[in-house]
């Protein structure tokens, strides 16, 4: 019966990962820019 049925609840990986991915990228970044900028100021 359970495997008649096909599961609905993968939608909500997804609606998890994608934000997920983009925090860390955003992390990511933003450290860089943090860290580099100072490191190597524009002329």
């Amino acid at each position: 019966m359970i495997l008649a049925n096909p599961p609905w609840h993968y939608w909500i990986g997804v609606a998890v990962a994608i934000p997920a991915v983009l925090l860390l990228l955003v992390t990511i970044v933003g450290y860089f820019i943090k860290v580099s900028r100072p490191r190597y100021p524009r002329r």
